[in-house]
Protein backbone atom coordinates (compact mmCIF):
# COMPACT_ATOMS: atom_id res chain seq x y z
CA UNK A 1 0.00 0.00 0.00
CA UNK A 2 2.84 2.46 -1.03
CA UNK A 3 0.94 3.93 -3.98
CA UNK A 4 -0.18 7.43 -2.53
CA UNK A 5 -3.22 7.50 -5.42
CA UNK A 6 -4.81 4.26 -3.53
CA UNK A 7 -7.38 4.62 -0.97
CA UNK A 8 -6.52 4.08 2.63
CA UNK A 9 -7.21 0.41 4.22
CA UNK A 10 -7.45 1.35 7.38
CA UNK A 11 -10.35 3.29 7.21
CA UNK A 12 -12.33 0.47 5.60
CA UNK A 13 -12.01 2.02 2.24
CA UNK A 14 -11.53 0.80 -1.38
CA UNK A 15 -7.43 0.30 -2.78
CA UNK A 16 -8.30 0.88 -6.56
CA UNK A 17 -5.50 1.23 -9.12
CA UNK A 18 -5.26 4.49 -10.21
CA UNK A 19 -5.99 5.14 -13.48
CA UNK A 20 -3.24 3.88 -15.86
CA UNK A 21 -0.94 6.62 -17.82
CA UNK A 22 -1.43 5.14 -21.57
CA UNK A 23 -4.74 4.00 -23.10
CA UNK A 24 -3.33 0.77 -23.76
CA UNK A 25 -2.48 0.06 -19.79
CA UNK A 26 -5.57 1.64 -18.56
CA UNK A 27 -7.73 -0.50 -20.28
CA UNK A 28 -6.06 -3.52 -18.55
CA UNK A 29 -6.14 -2.26 -15.19
CA UNK A 30 -7.77 -4.28 -12.48
CA UNK A 31 -9.43 -3.21 -9.67
CA UNK A 32 -7.77 -3.92 -6.41
CA UNK A 33 -8.81 -3.85 -2.74
CA UNK A 34 -6.19 -3.90 -0.16
CA UNK A 35 -5.08 -7.79 0.97
CA UNK A 36 -7.79 -8.80 -1.64
CA UNK A 37 -7.31 -10.83 -4.66
CA UNK A 38 -8.34 -8.59 -8.12
CA UNK A 39 -12.36 -8.18 -9.10
CA UNK A 40 -12.81 -9.92 -12.07
CA UNK A 41 -15.33 -7.79 -14.36
CA UNK A 42 -13.87 -4.89 -12.58
CA UNK A 43 -11.14 -2.25 -13.40
CA UNK A 44 -10.51 1.37 -13.94
CA UNK A 45 -9.22 3.54 -16.90
CA UNK A 46 -8.35 7.05 -16.94
CA UNK A 47 -9.60 7.52 -13.71
CA UNK A 48 -13.06 5.90 -14.06
CA UNK A 49 -14.57 2.43 -12.88
CA UNK A 50 -15.00 0.21 -15.69
CA UNK A 51 -18.06 -2.73 -14.98
CA UNK A 52 -18.16 -5.62 -17.14
CA UNK A 53 -15.61 -3.22 -19.48
CA UNK A 54 -18.32 -0.38 -19.39
CA UNK A 55 -17.15 3.10 -18.36
CA UNK A 56 -19.51 4.12 -14.84
CA UNK A 57 -20.84 7.29 -16.63
CA UNK A 58 -21.84 5.20 -19.53
CA UNK A 59 -23.15 2.90 -17.63
CA UNK A 60 -25.03 5.43 -15.41
CA UNK A 61 -26.67 6.60 -18.29
CA UNK A 62 -27.71 3.06 -19.88
CA UNK A 63 -29.53 3.10 -16.68
CA UNK A 64 -31.18 6.13 -16.54
CA UNK A 65 -31.18 7.26 -12.87
CA UNK A 66 -29.41 6.59 -9.85
CA UNK A 67 -29.25 5.22 -7.38
CA UNK A 68 -28.62 1.51 -8.72
CA UNK A 69 -27.11 -1.91 -8.34
CA UNK A 70 -25.14 -3.29 -11.12
CA UNK A 71 -23.94 -6.78 -11.26
CA UNK A 72 -21.13 -8.16 -13.50
CA UNK A 73 -21.50 -11.18 -15.64
CA UNK A 74 -18.35 -11.63 -16.02
CA UNK A 75 -17.62 -11.43 -11.83
CA UNK A 76 -20.31 -14.31 -11.41
CA UNK A 77 -19.29 -17.02 -14.49
CA UNK A 78 -15.58 -16.22 -13.28
CA UNK A 79 -16.96 -17.18 -9.81
CA UNK A 80 -18.31 -19.98 -10.33
CA UNK A 81 -15.09 -21.56 -12.89
CA UNK A 82 -12.87 -20.26 -9.91
CA UNK A 83 -14.90 -22.88 -7.33
CA UNK A 84 -15.41 -25.52 -9.88
CA UNK A 85 -12.24 -26.09 -10.62
CA UNK A 86 -11.24 -26.26 -6.30
CA UNK A 87 -14.05 -28.22 -5.82
CA UNK A 88 -14.09 -32.20 -6.70
CA UNK A 89 -15.14 -33.37 -9.84
CA UNK A 90 -18.75 -34.38 -9.77
CA UNK A 91 -19.72 -32.75 -6.93
CA UNK A 92 -23.14 -30.73 -7.57
CA UNK A 93 -23.05 -26.77 -7.31
CA UNK A 94 -26.62 -25.23 -6.35
CA UNK A 95 -27.46 -20.86 -6.05
CA UNK A 96 -29.34 -19.98 -3.15
CA UNK A 97 -31.07 -17.69 -5.14
CA UNK A 98 -32.35 -15.53 -1.64
CA UNK A 99 -28.53 -14.25 -1.83
CA UNK A 100 -29.50 -12.01 -5.49
CA UNK A 101 -33.27 -12.99 -6.63
CA UNK A 102 -33.06 -10.02 -9.77
CA UNK A 103 -34.75 -12.26 -12.56
CA UNK A 104 -31.63 -11.45 -14.80
CA UNK A 105 -28.71 -12.98 -12.61
CA UNK A 106 -31.00 -16.19 -12.01
CA UNK A 107 -31.41 -16.84 -15.35
CA UNK A 108 -27.68 -16.25 -15.56
CA UNK A 109 -26.76 -18.13 -12.83
CA UNK A 110 -29.34 -21.03 -13.59
CA UNK A 111 -26.86 -21.79 -17.06
CA UNK A 112 -23.11 -21.87 -14.92
CA UNK A 113 -25.11 -24.03 -11.69
CA UNK A 114 -26.52 -27.72 -11.36
CA UNK A 115 -29.39 -26.17 -9.28
CA UNK A 116 -31.31 -23.35 -7.89
CA UNK A 117 -31.92 -23.36 -4.24
CA UNK A 118 -35.68 -21.16 -3.39
CA UNK A 119 -36.97 -19.68 0.21
CA UNK A 120 -40.36 -19.07 -1.35
CA UNK A 121 -43.18 -19.32 -4.23
CA UNK A 122 -42.37 -16.15 -5.89
CA UNK A 123 -38.29 -17.18 -6.18
CA UNK A 124 -39.50 -20.59 -6.97
CA UNK A 125 -41.60 -18.63 -10.36
CA UNK A 126 -38.35 -16.78 -11.17
CA UNK A 127 -35.89 -19.91 -11.10
CA UNK A 128 -38.65 -21.95 -12.98
CA UNK A 129 -38.89 -18.67 -15.44
CA UNK A 130 -35.05 -18.77 -15.52
CA UNK A 131 -35.12 -22.13 -17.44
CA UNK A 132 -34.34 -24.14 -14.07
CA UNK A 133 -37.11 -27.02 -14.26
CA UNK A 134 -38.45 -28.51 -10.99
CA UNK A 135 -36.33 -31.29 -10.62
CA UNK A 136 -33.25 -28.54 -10.62
CA UNK A 137 -35.27 -26.82 -8.07
CA UNK A 138 -35.64 -27.28 -4.38
CA UNK A 139 -37.46 -25.08 -2.04
CA UNK A 140 -36.41 -24.25 2.08
CA UNK A 141 -37.41 -22.34 4.51
CA UNK A 142 -39.45 -23.19 8.14
CA UNK A 143 -42.85 -21.07 7.28
CA UNK A 144 -43.72 -22.83 4.22
CA UNK A 145 -47.74 -22.15 3.88
CA UNK A 146 -49.86 -24.68 2.04
CA UNK A 147 -50.36 -22.83 -0.84
CA UNK A 148 -46.73 -22.50 -1.17
CA UNK A 149 -46.24 -26.27 -1.06
CA UNK A 150 -49.08 -26.88 -3.38
CA UNK A 151 -47.04 -25.06 -5.97
CA UNK A 152 -44.35 -26.45 -5.46
CA UNK A 153 -45.68 -30.09 -5.83
CA UNK A 154 -47.53 -29.03 -8.93
CA UNK A 155 -44.23 -28.21 -10.24
CA UNK A 156 -42.46 -31.23 -9.33
CA UNK A 157 -39.73 -29.03 -7.24
CA UNK A 158 -38.02 -30.69 -4.07
CA UNK A 159 -39.95 -29.61 -1.07
CA UNK A 160 -37.57 -29.78 1.84
CA UNK A 161 -39.85 -30.42 4.98
CA UNK A 162 -38.85 -28.80 8.42
CA UNK A 163 -41.50 -29.90 10.33
CA UNK A 164 -43.50 -32.95 10.73
CA UNK A 165 -46.38 -30.96 9.57
CA UNK A 166 -44.72 -29.94 6.58
CA UNK A 167 -44.45 -33.12 5.61
CA UNK A 168 -48.25 -33.95 5.99
CA UNK A 169 -49.37 -31.01 4.73
CA UNK A 170 -47.34 -32.28 1.57
CA UNK A 171 -48.47 -35.98 1.53
CA UNK A 172 -52.20 -34.33 2.00
CA UNK A 173 -51.71 -32.06 -1.18
CA UNK A 174 -49.87 -34.46 -3.44
CA UNK A 175 -52.78 -37.09 -2.63
CA UNK A 176 -55.84 -34.54 -3.59
CA UNK A 177 -53.30 -33.73 -7.07
CA UNK A 178 -52.63 -37.39 -7.48
CA UNK A 179 -48.51 -36.62 -7.91
CA UNK A 180 -46.22 -38.15 -6.08
CA UNK A 181 -44.37 -35.39 -4.06
CA UNK A 182 -40.40 -35.09 -4.48
CA UNK A 183 -39.63 -34.78 -0.76
CA UNK A 184 -36.28 -34.11 1.54
CA UNK A 185 -35.35 -33.95 4.78
CA UNK A 186 -33.65 -30.30 6.33
CA UNK A 187 -31.88 -31.55 9.64
CA UNK A 188 -31.32 -29.35 12.20
CA UNK A 189 -27.72 -31.28 13.39
CA UNK A 190 -26.29 -30.56 17.53
CA UNK A 191 -23.32 -28.94 15.67
CA UNK A 192 -23.08 -25.24 14.18
CA UNK A 193 -20.61 -23.67 11.83
CA UNK A 194 -17.51 -22.56 13.95
CA UNK A 195 -16.83 -18.83 12.88
CA UNK A 196 -19.83 -18.11 11.10
CA UNK A 197 -21.93 -14.82 10.86
CA UNK A 198 -25.52 -16.75 11.34
CA UNK A 199 -25.84 -19.59 12.99
CA UNK A 200 -28.42 -21.94 11.10
CA UNK A 201 -27.87 -25.38 12.92
CA UNK A 202 -27.33 -26.33 16.34
CA UNK A 203 -29.50 -26.42 19.45
CA UNK A 204 -33.04 -24.71 19.28
CA UNK A 205 -33.20 -23.61 15.80
CA UNK A 206 -36.76 -22.77 13.84
CA UNK A 207 -34.62 -24.39 10.83
CA UNK A 208 -35.04 -27.73 9.78
CA UNK A 209 -36.00 -30.82 12.14
CA UNK A 210 -33.94 -31.79 15.18
CA UNK A 211 -31.45 -34.66 14.35
CA UNK A 212 -32.95 -37.15 16.86
CA UNK A 213 -36.31 -36.46 15.04
CA UNK A 214 -35.01 -37.44 11.86
CA UNK A 215 -35.52 -41.23 12.21
CA UNK A 216 -39.41 -41.41 13.07
CA UNK A 217 -39.88 -39.18 10.00
CA UNK A 218 -38.07 -41.23 7.38
CA UNK A 219 -39.95 -44.31 8.70
CA UNK A 220 -43.24 -42.47 8.14
CA UNK A 221 -42.46 -41.21 4.42
CA UNK A 222 -41.40 -45.08 4.08
CA UNK A 223 -44.74 -46.00 5.58
CA UNK A 224 -46.44 -43.92 2.73
CA UNK A 225 -44.90 -45.06 0.37
CA UNK A 226 -42.47 -41.80 -0.15
CA UNK A 227 -38.60 -41.90 -0.74
CA UNK A 228 -36.76 -38.92 0.48
CA UNK A 229 -35.12 -37.21 -2.17
CA UNK A 230 -32.39 -35.81 -0.29
CA UNK A 231 -31.03 -34.70 2.98
CA UNK A 232 -30.08 -31.26 3.53
CA UNK A 233 -27.87 -29.64 6.42
CA UNK A 234 -26.94 -26.15 6.85
CA UNK A 235 -24.93 -25.02 9.92
CA UNK A 236 -23.71 -21.82 9.21
CA UNK A 237 -23.18 -19.12 6.91
CA UNK A 238 -20.63 -15.99 6.05
CA UNK A 239 -17.41 -18.43 7.58
CA UNK A 240 -13.97 -17.22 6.46
CA UNK A 241 -12.82 -19.92 8.62
CA UNK A 242 -11.83 -22.66 6.11
CA UNK A 243 -11.02 -25.33 9.28
CA UNK A 244 -14.29 -24.96 10.58
CA UNK A 245 -15.78 -25.41 6.98
CA UNK A 246 -14.22 -28.53 6.64
CA UNK A 247 -15.28 -29.96 10.16
CA UNK A 248 -19.00 -28.74 9.89
CA UNK A 249 -19.03 -31.01 6.22
CA UNK A 250 -17.36 -34.27 8.35
CA UNK A 251 -20.04 -33.61 10.51
CA UNK A 252 -22.47 -33.50 8.64
CA UNK A 253 -21.22 -36.47 6.37
CA UNK A 254 -21.13 -38.59 9.38
CA UNK A 255 -24.54 -37.52 10.68
CA UNK A 256 -26.43 -38.03 7.24
CA UNK A 257 -24.72 -41.20 6.40
CA UNK A 258 -25.77 -42.49 10.29
CA UNK A 259 -29.93 -41.61 9.68
CA UNK A 260 -29.82 -42.71 6.20
CA UNK A 261 -28.65 -46.34 6.96
CA UNK A 262 -32.37 -47.48 6.82
CA UNK A 263 -32.93 -45.79 3.58
CA UNK A 264 -34.77 -48.13 0.76
CA UNK A 265 -33.85 -45.93 -1.97
CA UNK A 266 -31.11 -43.90 -2.66
CA UNK A 267 -30.93 -40.58 -2.49
CA UNK A 268 -31.37 -38.07 -5.44
CA UNK A 269 -28.39 -35.27 -3.36
CA UNK A 270 -27.07 -35.05 0.04
CA UNK A 271 -26.65 -30.98 0.66
CA UNK A 272 -24.38 -29.67 2.69
CA UNK A 273 -24.95 -26.45 2.72
CA UNK A 274 -22.30 -23.51 1.70
CA UNK A 275 -21.24 -20.93 5.23
CA UNK A 276 -18.58 -19.89 2.60
CA UNK A 277 -17.99 -16.63 3.02
CA UNK A 278 -16.05 -13.05 2.01
CA UNK A 279 -14.05 -10.83 3.20
CA UNK A 280 -15.67 -6.96 3.40
CA UNK A 281 -14.07 -5.12 5.51
CA UNK A 282 -10.16 -4.18 6.07
CA UNK A 283 -8.34 -6.82 7.82
CA UNK A 284 -10.71 -9.60 6.43
CA UNK A 285 -8.94 -12.49 4.58
CA UNK A 286 -10.49 -14.40 1.61
CA UNK A 287 -11.72 -17.92 2.48
CA UNK A 288 -9.04 -20.53 1.07
CA UNK A 289 -10.87 -22.69 -0.83
CA UNK A 290 -8.24 -25.09 -1.76
CA UNK A 291 -8.54 -26.88 1.82
CA UNK A 292 -11.92 -27.78 1.59
CA UNK A 293 -11.86 -28.85 -1.78
CA UNK A 294 -9.08 -31.81 -0.92
CA UNK A 295 -11.24 -32.22 1.87
CA UNK A 296 -14.48 -33.10 0.15
CA UNK A 297 -12.77 -35.09 -1.82
CA UNK A 298 -12.77 -38.44 0.82
CA UNK A 299 -16.33 -37.40 1.54
CA UNK A 300 -17.89 -37.06 -2.05
CA UNK A 301 -16.22 -40.48 -2.20
CA UNK A 302 -17.68 -42.06 1.12
CA UNK A 303 -21.20 -40.49 0.30
CA UNK A 304 -21.00 -41.95 -3.12
CA UNK A 305 -19.90 -45.41 -1.62
CA UNK A 306 -22.20 -45.38 1.12
CA UNK A 307 -25.54 -43.09 0.06
CA UNK A 308 -25.09 -43.63 -4.02
CA UNK A 309 -25.84 -39.78 -3.84
CA UNK A 310 -23.68 -36.96 -5.36
CA UNK A 311 -22.76 -34.08 -2.71
CA UNK A 312 -23.98 -30.69 -3.12
CA UNK A 313 -22.91 -27.44 -1.81
CA UNK A 314 -25.42 -24.60 -1.98
CA UNK A 315 -24.26 -21.40 -1.96
CA UNK A 316 -25.34 -17.59 -2.25
CA UNK A 317 -23.28 -14.77 -1.27
CA UNK A 318 -19.92 -16.40 -1.92
CA UNK A 319 -21.20 -16.56 -5.52
CA UNK A 320 -22.56 -13.32 -6.36
CA UNK A 321 -21.57 -10.76 -3.39
CA UNK A 322 -18.04 -9.49 -5.17
CA UNK A 323 -20.06 -9.44 -8.24
CA UNK A 324 -22.10 -6.41 -7.91
CA UNK A 325 -21.75 -2.65 -7.00
CA UNK A 326 -24.19 -0.06 -5.67
CA UNK A 327 -23.81 3.23 -6.93
CA UNK A 328 -25.50 6.61 -5.95
CA UNK A 329 -24.93 10.28 -6.74
CA UNK A 330 -23.75 12.76 -4.41
CA UNK A 331 -26.33 15.45 -4.50
CA UNK A 332 -24.58 17.46 -1.43
CA UNK A 333 -21.73 18.75 0.87
CA UNK A 334 -21.31 20.11 4.49
CA UNK A 335 -19.35 20.67 7.51
CA UNK A 336 -20.79 20.18 10.63
CA UNK A 337 -18.18 20.77 13.52
CA UNK A 338 -15.38 20.15 11.37
CA UNK A 339 -16.34 16.99 9.82
CA UNK A 340 -17.19 16.60 6.32
CA UNK A 341 -20.53 14.92 5.12
CA UNK A 342 -20.84 13.19 1.56
CA UNK A 343 -24.58 13.47 1.18
CA UNK A 344 -25.90 10.80 -1.32
CA UNK A 345 -29.15 10.30 -3.02
CA UNK A 346 -28.65 6.08 -1.78
CA UNK A 347 -28.60 4.84 1.30
CA UNK A 348 -29.96 1.95 3.83
CA UNK A 349 -33.12 1.66 2.23
CA UNK A 350 -31.39 0.62 -0.51
CA UNK A 351 -27.94 -1.35 0.91
CA UNK A 352 -28.66 -2.03 4.68
CA UNK A 353 -26.26 -4.13 5.02
CA UNK A 354 -23.84 -1.35 3.76
CA UNK A 355 -25.10 1.24 6.91
CA UNK A 356 -24.51 -1.58 9.24
CA UNK A 357 -27.84 -2.39 9.97
CA UNK A 358 -28.01 -5.74 8.46
CA UNK A 359 -26.37 -8.16 11.00
CA UNK A 360 -23.06 -6.34 12.12
CA UNK A 361 -22.36 -5.94 16.17
CA UNK A 362 -19.69 -2.90 15.37
CA UNK A 363 -20.37 -1.19 12.63
CA UNK A 364 -17.39 -1.42 9.83
CA UNK A 365 -17.17 0.60 6.31
CA UNK A 366 -17.75 -1.40 3.10
CA UNK A 367 -15.45 -1.04 0.36
CA UNK A 368 -16.28 2.08 -0.96
CA UNK A 369 -14.58 4.76 -3.80
CA UNK A 370 -15.75 7.69 -6.02
CA UNK A 371 -16.02 6.10 -9.05
CA UNK A 372 -15.35 8.70 -11.18
CA UNK A 373 -12.16 10.04 -9.25
CA UNK A 374 -10.50 6.56 -9.05
CA UNK A 375 -6.64 7.43 -8.04
CA UNK A 376 -6.90 11.21 -7.75
CA UNK A 377 -5.64 12.69 -5.19
CA UNK A 378 -5.26 14.76 -2.43
CA UNK A 379 -7.93 12.49 -0.32
CA UNK A 380 -9.88 13.86 2.57
CA UNK A 381 -11.24 12.09 5.25
CA UNK A 382 -15.36 12.23 4.49
CA UNK A 383 -18.82 10.65 5.98
CA UNK A 384 -20.87 9.57 3.06
CA UNK A 385 -24.59 9.24 4.23
CA UNK A 386 -27.75 9.14 2.63
CA UNK A 387 -30.68 11.40 2.61
CA UNK A 388 -32.86 9.54 5.33
CA UNK A 389 -34.17 11.48 8.56
CA UNK A 390 -31.65 8.60 10.48
CA UNK A 391 -28.60 8.73 11.60
CA UNK A 392 -28.64 5.17 10.86
CA UNK A 393 -28.46 6.32 7.49
CA UNK A 394 -24.58 6.03 6.83
CA UNK A 395 -22.70 4.47 3.95
CA UNK A 396 -18.93 5.56 4.69
CA UNK A 397 -17.75 6.52 8.34
CA UNK A 398 -14.66 9.04 8.13
CA UNK A 399 -13.36 7.40 5.05
CA UNK A 400 -10.16 8.59 2.97
CA UNK A 401 -11.27 9.26 -0.31
CA UNK A 402 -10.71 11.76 -3.48
CA UNK A 403 -12.32 15.61 -2.80
CA UNK A 404 -15.53 14.42 -4.16
CA UNK A 405 -18.26 16.86 -5.72
CA UNK A 406 -21.86 17.21 -6.05
CA UNK A 407 -22.42 14.84 -9.38
CA UNK A 408 -19.52 12.26 -8.84
CA UNK A 409 -20.66 9.26 -8.44
CA UNK A 410 -19.99 7.48 -5.20
CA UNK A 411 -19.73 3.40 -5.83
CA UNK A 412 -20.44 0.36 -2.88
CA UNK A 413 -18.32 -2.77 -3.91
CA UNK A 414 -19.41 -6.28 -2.38
CA UNK A 415 -23.05 -5.37 -3.17
CA UNK A 416 -24.31 -8.51 -4.74
CA UNK A 417 -25.64 -9.69 -2.08
CA UNK A 418 -28.53 -9.27 0.22
CA UNK A 419 -29.19 -5.37 -1.29
CA UNK A 420 -32.23 -4.68 -2.75
CA UNK A 421 -34.34 -7.54 -1.46
CA UNK A 422 -32.69 -7.56 1.80
CA UNK A 423 -32.68 -3.94 2.39
CA UNK A 424 -36.11 -1.73 4.08
CA UNK A 425 -37.08 0.08 -0.04
CA UNK A 426 -40.07 1.62 1.41
CA UNK A 427 -38.40 3.29 4.09
CA UNK A 428 -39.70 6.80 4.26
CA UNK A 429 -41.47 6.16 0.48
CA UNK A 430 -38.18 7.25 -1.08
CA UNK A 431 -37.63 5.43 -4.61
CA UNK A 432 -36.82 2.00 -4.76
CA UNK A 433 -33.00 1.38 -6.75
CA UNK A 434 -32.61 0.37 -10.29
CA UNK A 435 -30.54 -3.03 -11.41
CA UNK A 436 -28.51 -4.16 -13.92
CA UNK A 437 -26.92 -6.77 -15.44
CA UNK A 438 -23.46 -5.68 -17.69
Amino acid sequence: MNDPREIAHLTGAVGPVGAAESAEAADSAELTFPRHAPLAGFGSAHGELLVGGVPLHRLTAIVGRTPYYAYSRAALSARVAQLRARLPAGIGLHYAMKANPMPAVVHHMACLVDGIDVASAAEMRVALDAGAGGERISFAGPGKSAAEIAQAVAAGVAVIVESEQQYEIAIRISETMGLTPRLAIRINPSFELRSSGMRMGGGAKPFGIDEERVPSLIRQMQADGISPVGLHLYAGSQSLNAEAIIEAQQQATDLAIRLACDLRHPLEWLNLGGGFGVPYFSGDRALDVDPIGLALEPLVARVGAELHAPVVLELGRYLVAEAGIYVCRVIDRKLSHGQLFVITDGGLHHNLAASGNFGQVLRKNYPLAIGNRIGETPLQVQSVVGPLCTPLDLLGDRIELPASQIGDLVVVFLAGAYGPSASPTAFLSHPPPAEALV
